[in-house]
Protein backbone atom coordinates (compact mmCIF):
# COMPACT_ATOMS: atom_id res chain seq x y z
CA UNK A 1 0.00 0.00 0.00
CA UNK A 2 1.53 3.64 -0.73
CA UNK A 3 1.69 6.34 1.76
CA UNK A 4 -1.21 8.71 1.56
CA UNK A 5 -2.58 11.27 3.41
CA UNK A 6 -6.18 10.71 3.21
CA UNK A 7 -8.91 11.39 5.96
CA UNK A 8 -10.41 8.16 7.34
CA UNK A 9 -13.64 8.50 9.62
CA UNK A 10 -14.03 5.37 11.91
CA UNK A 11 -17.06 4.87 13.89
CA UNK A 12 -17.97 2.22 16.25
CA UNK A 13 -19.54 2.40 19.70
CA UNK A 14 -16.55 -0.53 20.61
CA UNK A 15 -14.01 1.65 21.93
CA UNK A 16 -11.40 -1.42 21.66
CA UNK A 17 -12.48 -1.64 17.96
CA UNK A 18 -11.71 2.20 16.88
CA UNK A 19 -8.60 1.59 18.87
CA UNK A 20 -7.22 -1.40 16.43
CA UNK A 21 -8.32 0.32 13.46
CA UNK A 22 -6.75 3.53 14.25
CA UNK A 23 -3.44 1.49 14.85
CA UNK A 24 -3.92 0.00 11.44
CA UNK A 25 -4.38 2.87 9.85
CA UNK A 26 -2.04 5.11 11.20
CA UNK A 27 0.41 2.33 10.52
CA UNK A 28 0.27 3.23 6.65
CA UNK A 29 0.00 6.59 7.43
CA UNK A 30 -3.81 7.70 7.10
CA UNK A 31 -4.99 10.58 8.86
CA UNK A 32 -7.94 9.25 11.69
CA UNK A 33 -10.82 11.08 12.79
CA UNK A 34 -13.00 8.61 15.24
CA UNK A 35 -16.61 8.65 16.25
CA UNK A 36 -18.60 6.38 19.09
CA UNK A 37 -21.81 7.69 17.70
CA UNK A 38 -23.31 8.97 14.26
CA UNK A 39 -24.17 12.17 15.86
CA UNK A 40 -20.04 12.60 16.36
CA UNK A 41 -19.53 11.08 13.18
CA UNK A 42 -22.11 13.70 11.22
CA UNK A 43 -20.26 16.47 13.21
CA UNK A 44 -17.10 15.40 11.91
CA UNK A 45 -18.66 14.66 8.00
CA UNK A 46 -19.54 18.73 8.51
CA UNK A 47 -16.21 20.04 9.85
CA UNK A 48 -13.82 17.76 8.15
CA UNK A 49 -13.11 16.88 4.84
CA UNK A 50 -13.30 13.01 4.87
CA UNK A 51 -11.85 10.77 1.97
CA UNK A 52 -12.58 7.28 3.69
CA UNK A 53 -15.90 6.50 6.09
CA UNK A 54 -15.39 2.77 8.00
CA UNK A 55 -18.90 2.30 10.06
CA UNK A 56 -20.16 -0.74 12.04
CA UNK A 57 -23.73 -1.39 11.60
CA UNK A 58 -24.81 -2.54 14.90
CA UNK A 59 -25.14 0.56 17.15
CA UNK A 60 -27.23 1.88 19.40
CA UNK A 61 -29.51 4.76 19.16
CA UNK A 62 -28.93 5.43 15.38
CA UNK A 63 -27.41 2.83 13.39
CA UNK A 64 -24.78 2.87 10.47
CA UNK A 65 -27.63 1.93 8.14
CA UNK A 66 -28.99 5.94 8.84
CA UNK A 67 -25.05 6.93 8.64
CA UNK A 68 -24.79 4.79 4.76
CA UNK A 69 -27.67 6.71 3.94
CA UNK A 70 -27.01 10.53 5.29
CA UNK A 71 -23.17 9.80 3.38
CA UNK A 72 -25.33 8.35 0.50
CA UNK A 73 -27.59 11.60 0.34
CA UNK A 74 -24.86 14.53 1.22
CA UNK A 75 -21.79 13.41 0.00
CA UNK A 76 -22.51 10.99 -2.98
CA UNK A 77 -18.98 10.51 -4.01
CA UNK A 78 -17.43 9.30 -0.44
CA UNK A 79 -16.48 6.09 -0.33
CA UNK A 80 -17.66 3.79 2.53
CA UNK A 81 -16.83 0.41 4.14
CA UNK A 82 -18.55 -1.24 6.71
CA UNK A 83 -17.66 -3.81 9.62
CA UNK A 84 -20.15 -5.81 12.00
CA UNK A 85 -20.02 -8.51 14.86
CA UNK A 86 -23.33 -9.44 13.08
CA UNK A 87 -23.52 -10.68 9.92
CA UNK A 88 -26.48 -11.85 7.74
CA UNK A 89 -27.32 -11.50 4.24
CA UNK A 90 -30.09 -9.39 4.58
CA UNK A 91 -27.58 -6.85 5.92
CA UNK A 92 -25.04 -7.51 3.38
CA UNK A 93 -27.26 -7.01 0.49
CA UNK A 94 -28.71 -3.64 2.17
CA UNK A 95 -25.04 -2.26 2.51
CA UNK A 96 -24.00 -3.39 -0.98
CA UNK A 97 -27.40 -1.88 -2.29
CA UNK A 98 -26.72 1.47 -0.07
CA UNK A 99 -22.96 1.83 -2.52
CA UNK A 100 -20.79 0.14 -0.05
CA UNK A 101 -17.51 -0.71 -1.25
CA UNK A 102 -16.96 -3.68 1.48
CA UNK A 103 -18.30 -5.25 3.49
CA UNK A 104 -15.96 -6.73 6.72
CA UNK A 105 -17.03 -9.03 9.17
CA UNK A 106 -15.16 -8.98 12.90
CA UNK A 107 -13.33 -10.59 14.07
CA UNK A 108 -10.85 -9.35 10.21
CA UNK A 109 -7.22 -9.62 9.86
CA UNK A 110 -5.29 -6.63 8.92
CA UNK A 111 -4.52 -7.67 5.42
CA UNK A 112 -8.20 -8.00 5.04
CA UNK A 113 -9.05 -4.38 6.15
CA UNK A 114 -5.84 -3.28 4.11
CA UNK A 115 -7.24 -5.52 0.64
CA UNK A 116 -10.53 -3.54 1.50
CA UNK A 117 -9.23 0.02 2.19
CA UNK A 118 -7.33 -0.10 -1.41
CA UNK A 119 -10.64 -1.56 -2.97
CA UNK A 120 -12.66 1.59 -1.61
CA UNK A 121 -9.65 4.02 -2.46
CA UNK A 122 -9.44 2.98 -6.10
CA UNK A 123 -12.62 2.50 -6.83
CA UNK A 124 -13.21 6.32 -5.18
CA UNK A 125 -13.63 9.13 -7.28
CA UNK A 126 -12.45 11.62 -4.48
CA UNK A 127 -9.12 10.48 -4.40
CA UNK A 128 -8.57 11.38 -8.13
CA UNK A 129 -11.00 13.99 -8.53
CA UNK A 130 -10.37 15.80 -5.58
CA UNK A 131 -9.05 19.33 -6.87
CA UNK A 132 -11.22 18.92 -10.01
CA UNK A 133 -14.83 18.70 -8.00
CA UNK A 134 -13.12 22.11 -5.67
CA UNK A 135 -13.32 23.74 -8.38
CA UNK A 136 -16.27 22.86 -10.11
CA UNK A 137 -18.59 22.68 -7.02
CA UNK A 138 -16.58 23.76 -4.01
CA UNK A 139 -19.57 23.45 -1.75
CA UNK A 140 -18.82 19.64 -1.63
CA UNK A 141 -16.30 20.04 1.01
CA UNK A 142 -18.54 22.07 3.15
CA UNK A 143 -20.88 20.07 4.82
CA UNK A 144 -21.87 22.66 7.67
CA UNK A 145 -22.24 25.23 4.95
CA UNK A 146 -25.31 24.52 3.11
CA UNK A 147 -26.93 26.00 -0.25
CA UNK A 148 -26.28 26.17 -3.97
CA UNK A 149 -26.81 30.15 -4.13
CA UNK A 150 -24.51 32.81 -6.18
CA UNK A 151 -23.97 33.95 -1.90
CA UNK A 152 -22.96 30.89 -0.56
CA UNK A 153 -20.41 30.18 -3.59
CA UNK A 154 -19.42 33.33 -3.31
CA UNK A 155 -18.55 33.02 0.40
CA UNK A 156 -16.84 29.75 -0.46
CA UNK A 157 -14.25 30.67 -2.58
CA UNK A 158 -12.92 33.24 -0.06
CA UNK A 159 -12.92 29.98 2.30
CA UNK A 160 -10.91 28.57 -0.76
CA UNK A 161 -8.06 31.57 -0.65
CA UNK A 162 -7.77 31.98 2.80
CA UNK A 163 -8.06 28.29 4.17
CA UNK A 164 -4.27 27.81 4.23
CA UNK A 165 -2.95 31.09 5.24
CA UNK A 166 -3.29 33.15 8.15
CA UNK A 167 -4.65 36.21 6.98
CA UNK A 168 -7.03 38.21 9.21
CA UNK A 169 -10.68 37.21 8.64
CA UNK A 170 -13.47 39.73 9.20
CA UNK A 171 -16.68 38.35 8.90
CA UNK A 172 -19.83 40.64 8.45
CA UNK A 173 -23.64 39.56 8.65
CA UNK A 174 -26.85 39.55 10.62
CA UNK A 175 -27.13 37.57 14.01
CA UNK A 176 -28.27 33.74 13.10
CA UNK A 177 -26.63 33.74 9.39
CA UNK A 178 -23.51 31.21 10.40
CA UNK A 179 -20.79 33.38 11.11
CA UNK A 180 -19.22 30.78 13.39
CA UNK A 181 -19.61 27.96 10.86
CA UNK A 182 -17.81 30.44 8.39
CA UNK A 183 -15.16 30.31 10.91
CA UNK A 184 -15.09 26.53 11.70
CA UNK A 185 -14.70 25.91 8.09
CA UNK A 186 -11.87 28.62 7.30
CA UNK A 187 -10.45 26.46 9.60
CA UNK A 188 -11.55 23.17 9.43
CA UNK A 189 -10.94 22.94 6.09
CA UNK A 190 -7.47 24.15 5.75
CA UNK A 191 -3.92 22.96 6.29
CA UNK A 192 -4.09 23.93 10.29
CA UNK A 193 -7.10 21.87 11.05
CA UNK A 194 -5.07 19.67 13.27
CA UNK A 195 -4.28 22.82 15.22
CA UNK A 196 -6.22 24.42 18.27
CA UNK A 197 -9.91 26.53 16.98
CA UNK A 198 -10.91 28.90 19.98
CA UNK A 199 -14.55 30.25 19.82
CA UNK A 200 -15.08 33.07 22.06
CA UNK A 201 -18.00 35.34 22.30
CA UNK A 202 -16.99 38.95 23.23
CA UNK A 203 -20.57 40.01 23.97
CA UNK A 204 -21.35 37.03 26.21
CA UNK A 205 -18.28 37.85 28.97
CA UNK A 206 -18.74 40.42 31.43
CA UNK A 207 -16.07 43.71 30.16
CA UNK A 208 -14.27 43.57 33.34
CA UNK A 209 -13.27 39.62 32.87
CA UNK A 210 -12.97 39.86 28.87
CA UNK A 211 -9.21 41.35 29.02
CA UNK A 212 -8.42 38.40 31.52
CA UNK A 213 -9.92 35.85 29.88
CA UNK A 214 -8.50 36.78 26.37
CA UNK A 215 -5.15 37.53 27.11
CA UNK A 216 -4.54 35.44 30.33
CA UNK A 217 -3.07 36.90 33.43
CA UNK A 218 -0.39 36.36 36.39
CA UNK A 219 -0.85 35.36 40.07
CA UNK A 220 -1.75 38.87 41.98
CA UNK A 221 -2.77 41.22 39.23
CA UNK A 222 -6.45 41.79 40.47
CA UNK A 223 -8.83 40.13 43.51
CA UNK A 224 -8.99 36.58 42.82
CA UNK A 225 -6.26 36.30 40.65
CA UNK A 226 -4.42 33.75 42.96
CA UNK A 227 -2.45 31.54 40.31
CA UNK A 228 -0.79 32.42 36.66
CA UNK A 229 -3.24 31.46 33.91
CA UNK A 230 -2.76 31.50 30.01
CA UNK A 231 -5.70 33.14 28.19
CA UNK A 232 -7.76 32.34 24.80
CA UNK A 233 -5.32 33.42 22.71
CA UNK A 234 -2.44 31.03 24.28
CA UNK A 235 -5.02 28.22 24.23
CA UNK A 236 -5.43 29.07 20.00
CA UNK A 237 -1.58 29.30 19.63
CA UNK A 238 -0.39 27.40 16.64
CA UNK A 239 -4.27 28.00 15.59
CA UNK A 240 -7.10 30.29 14.84
CA UNK A 241 -9.42 32.05 17.43
CA UNK A 242 -12.88 33.18 16.51
CA UNK A 243 -13.92 36.28 18.18
CA UNK A 244 -17.30 37.27 17.85
CA UNK A 245 -19.31 40.23 18.17
CA UNK A 246 -15.95 41.81 18.43
CA UNK A 247 -17.92 45.58 18.67
CA UNK A 248 -18.35 44.49 22.24
CA UNK A 249 -14.83 44.34 23.11
CA UNK A 250 -13.29 47.75 25.01
CA UNK A 251 -10.87 49.94 24.36
CA UNK A 252 -8.33 48.46 26.17
CA UNK A 253 -9.12 44.96 24.59
CA UNK A 254 -9.01 46.37 21.18
CA UNK A 255 -5.58 47.92 21.99
CA UNK A 256 -4.27 44.70 23.09
CA UNK A 257 -5.92 43.04 20.29
CA UNK A 258 -3.57 45.58 17.93
CA UNK A 259 -0.75 44.96 19.46
CA UNK A 260 -1.38 40.95 18.95
CA UNK A 261 -1.92 41.94 14.96
CA UNK A 262 0.73 43.96 14.67
CA UNK A 263 3.84 42.53 16.81
CA UNK A 264 2.36 38.61 17.23
CA UNK A 265 2.53 38.66 20.85
CA UNK A 266 0.50 38.97 24.14
CA UNK A 267 1.43 40.24 27.24
CA UNK A 268 -0.84 38.73 29.98
CA UNK A 269 -2.57 41.32 32.33
CA UNK A 270 -0.35 42.31 35.23
CA UNK A 271 2.54 40.52 33.39
CA UNK A 272 5.58 43.02 32.07
CA UNK A 273 6.57 40.24 29.99
CA UNK A 274 5.59 39.57 26.00
CA UNK A 275 5.08 36.44 24.72
CA UNK A 276 5.53 35.25 21.38
CA UNK A 277 2.14 33.94 19.80
CA UNK A 278 1.36 32.67 16.04
CA UNK A 279 -2.67 32.58 16.23
CA UNK A 280 -4.68 33.04 12.94
CA UNK A 281 -7.56 35.74 13.81
CA UNK A 282 -11.26 35.38 12.49
CA UNK A 283 -13.16 38.04 13.60
CA UNK A 284 -17.29 38.97 13.56
CA UNK A 285 -20.01 41.25 14.41
CA UNK A 286 -23.31 42.46 13.45
CA UNK A 287 -22.34 45.29 14.70
CA UNK A 288 -21.79 48.67 12.00
CA UNK A 289 -18.26 49.03 13.10
CA UNK A 290 -17.64 52.09 10.92
CA UNK A 291 -20.50 53.80 12.57
CA UNK A 292 -18.74 52.83 16.17
CA UNK A 293 -15.79 54.36 14.84
CA UNK A 294 -17.32 57.70 13.95
CA UNK A 295 -18.26 57.99 17.57
CA UNK A 296 -14.81 56.75 18.83
CA UNK A 297 -15.83 53.49 20.57
CA UNK A 298 -13.88 51.52 18.12
CA UNK A 299 -10.75 51.71 16.89
CA UNK A 300 -9.97 52.66 13.27
CA UNK A 301 -6.55 51.06 12.86
CA UNK A 302 -7.39 47.98 14.84
CA UNK A 303 -10.20 48.06 12.22
CA UNK A 304 -8.38 48.14 9.14
CA UNK A 305 -5.73 45.61 10.62
CA UNK A 306 -8.97 42.97 11.00
CA UNK A 307 -10.10 43.73 7.80
CA UNK A 308 -7.39 42.20 5.78
CA UNK A 309 -10.23 39.68 3.61
CA UNK A 310 -14.02 40.41 4.45
CA UNK A 311 -16.43 38.06 3.83
CA UNK A 312 -20.04 39.28 3.84
CA UNK A 313 -22.65 36.75 4.80
CA UNK A 314 -25.85 37.26 2.98
CA UNK A 315 -29.49 37.05 5.43
CA UNK A 316 -31.54 33.81 4.79
CA UNK A 317 -34.61 36.36 3.00
CA UNK A 318 -31.69 37.16 -0.09
CA UNK A 319 -30.86 33.72 -0.93
CA UNK A 320 -34.08 31.49 -0.29
CA UNK A 321 -33.33 28.90 -2.47
CA UNK A 322 -31.01 27.69 -0.38
CA UNK A 323 -33.93 27.25 2.51
CA UNK A 324 -35.08 23.58 0.80
CA UNK A 325 -31.30 22.24 1.52
CA UNK A 326 -31.24 23.54 4.81
CA UNK A 327 -34.31 22.21 6.28
CA UNK A 328 -33.05 18.56 5.11
CA UNK A 329 -30.06 18.99 7.07
CA UNK A 330 -31.93 20.06 10.35
CA UNK A 331 -34.94 17.64 9.32
CA UNK A 332 -31.66 14.94 9.53
CA UNK A 333 -29.87 16.41 12.62
CA UNK A 334 -32.79 16.01 14.72
CA UNK A 335 -33.66 13.24 13.55
CA UNK A 336 -30.96 11.56 14.93
CA UNK A 337 -31.15 13.85 18.07
CA UNK A 338 -34.38 12.55 18.63
CA UNK A 339 -33.56 9.12 18.37
CA UNK A 340 -34.99 8.22 14.89
CA UNK A 341 -38.00 10.67 14.39
CA UNK A 342 -36.79 10.68 10.82
CA UNK A 343 -39.84 13.30 9.13
CA UNK A 344 -40.49 15.18 5.89
CA UNK A 345 -42.09 18.23 5.19
CA UNK A 346 -45.00 18.42 2.85
CA UNK A 347 -45.02 20.70 0.01
CA UNK A 348 -47.44 23.51 1.12
CA UNK A 349 -45.13 23.86 4.39
CA UNK A 350 -42.19 24.21 2.42
CA UNK A 351 -43.92 27.09 0.47
CA UNK A 352 -44.75 28.91 3.76
CA UNK A 353 -40.80 28.49 4.39
CA UNK A 354 -39.94 30.01 1.24
CA UNK A 355 -42.06 32.91 1.38
CA UNK A 356 -41.10 33.77 4.99
CA UNK A 357 -38.46 36.57 5.45
CA UNK A 358 -36.82 34.55 8.51
CA UNK A 359 -35.69 37.69 10.04
CA UNK A 360 -33.95 35.26 12.85
CA UNK A 361 -31.88 34.06 9.63
CA UNK A 362 -30.90 30.58 9.55
CA UNK A 363 -31.23 30.17 13.87
CA UNK A 364 -34.87 30.61 13.55
CA UNK A 365 -35.34 28.06 10.82
CA UNK A 366 -33.53 25.55 12.43
CA UNK A 367 -35.82 26.46 15.85
CA UNK A 368 -38.89 26.00 13.65
CA UNK A 369 -37.64 22.95 11.81
CA UNK A 370 -36.69 21.68 15.77
CA UNK A 371 -39.90 22.09 17.01
CA UNK A 372 -41.87 20.52 13.97
CA UNK A 373 -39.67 17.41 14.33
CA UNK A 374 -40.46 17.13 17.92
CA UNK A 375 -44.45 17.80 17.75
CA UNK A 376 -45.48 16.22 14.36
CA UNK A 377 -45.59 12.60 13.10
CA UNK A 378 -44.34 11.95 9.98
CA UNK A 379 -44.93 14.72 7.45
CA UNK A 380 -44.56 18.75 8.67
CA UNK A 381 -47.90 19.92 7.39
CA UNK A 382 -48.34 23.62 6.48
CA UNK A 383 -51.71 23.76 9.31
CA UNK A 384 -48.69 22.43 12.05
CA UNK A 385 -46.40 25.93 12.02
CA UNK A 386 -46.38 28.91 13.76
CA UNK A 387 -48.81 31.32 13.07
CA UNK A 388 -46.39 33.78 12.64
CA UNK A 389 -45.32 31.92 9.37
CA UNK A 390 -48.49 30.56 8.62
CA UNK A 391 -50.03 34.65 8.15
CA UNK A 392 -47.31 36.73 6.34
CA UNK A 393 -47.49 38.76 3.74
CA UNK A 394 -45.40 38.54 0.46
CA UNK A 395 -44.25 41.74 -0.01
CA UNK A 396 -41.61 40.43 -2.84
CA UNK A 397 -43.99 42.30 -5.31
CA UNK A 398 -43.20 45.39 -6.83
CA UNK A 399 -46.36 46.64 -6.97
CA UNK A 400 -47.02 50.01 -4.91
CA UNK A 401 -49.84 49.44 -2.24
CA UNK A 402 -51.37 51.96 0.53
CA UNK A 403 -50.04 50.83 3.70
CA UNK A 404 -54.35 51.07 4.69
CA UNK A 405 -54.67 48.78 1.88
CA UNK A 406 -51.81 46.14 2.74
CA UNK A 407 -53.68 46.05 6.32
CA UNK A 408 -56.94 44.83 4.80
CA UNK A 409 -55.39 42.39 2.85
CA UNK A 410 -53.97 41.19 5.11
CA UNK A 411 -56.80 40.75 7.96
CA UNK A 412 -58.30 39.11 5.01
CA UNK A 413 -55.58 36.08 4.31
CA UNK A 414 -56.46 35.84 8.12
CA UNK A 415 -59.87 35.36 7.87
CA UNK A 416 -59.67 32.99 4.97
CA UNK A 417 -56.99 30.72 6.85
CA UNK A 418 -59.27 30.62 9.85
CA UNK A 419 -62.30 30.03 7.90
CA UNK A 420 -64.09 33.60 8.62
CA UNK A 421 -63.88 32.60 12.77
CA UNK A 422 -63.39 36.79 13.63
CA UNK A 423 -62.50 35.23 17.09
CA UNK A 424 -59.36 33.06 16.18
CA UNK A 425 -58.18 35.89 13.35
CA UNK A 426 -58.25 38.49 16.50
CA UNK A 427 -56.59 36.16 18.54
CA UNK A 428 -54.01 36.06 15.68
CA UNK A 429 -53.65 39.43 14.71
CA UNK A 430 -53.70 40.74 18.60
CA UNK A 431 -56.57 42.90 17.94
CA UNK A 432 -60.22 42.94 18.93
CA UNK A 433 -63.26 42.09 16.54
CA UNK A 434 -64.25 46.18 16.60
CA UNK A 435 -61.13 46.82 15.05
CA UNK A 436 -61.32 43.95 12.50
CA UNK A 437 -64.26 45.37 11.39
CA UNK A 438 -63.43 49.00 11.35
CA UNK A 439 -60.34 48.11 9.58
CA UNK A 440 -62.53 46.16 7.27
CA UNK A 441 -64.61 48.73 6.35
CA UNK A 442 -61.79 51.99 5.89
Amino acid sequence: MQLRQENILVVDDDIHILELLQRHLQSWKFHVYKAISVKEAVAILKDTRIDLLITDLKMPEVDGFELIKFVSEHYPKLPKLTITGYPSVQDSLVAIKSGVTDYLTKPFTKDELKVALDKALQNSSITVEAKKSKTENPNNAYGEIIGNSKQINDVIQIIERVKNNKATVFIKGESGTGKELVARAIHYQGKFSRAPFIAVNCGAIPENLLEAELFGYVKGAFTGAETNRDGFFQAANGGTIFLDEIGNASLAVQSRLLRVLQEKEVVKVGATKAEQIDVRIVAATNSDLKEMIKKQSFREDLFYRLTVVEIEIAPLRDRKDDIPFLVDKFLFKYGIEYKDRFIKIAPEALSIFMRYDWPGNIRELENIVQRAVIMCDKVIEAESLPNHLKYTIDMSSDELVPLKEIERRYIEKVLRATGNNKTKAAEILQIDRKTIRQKLAN
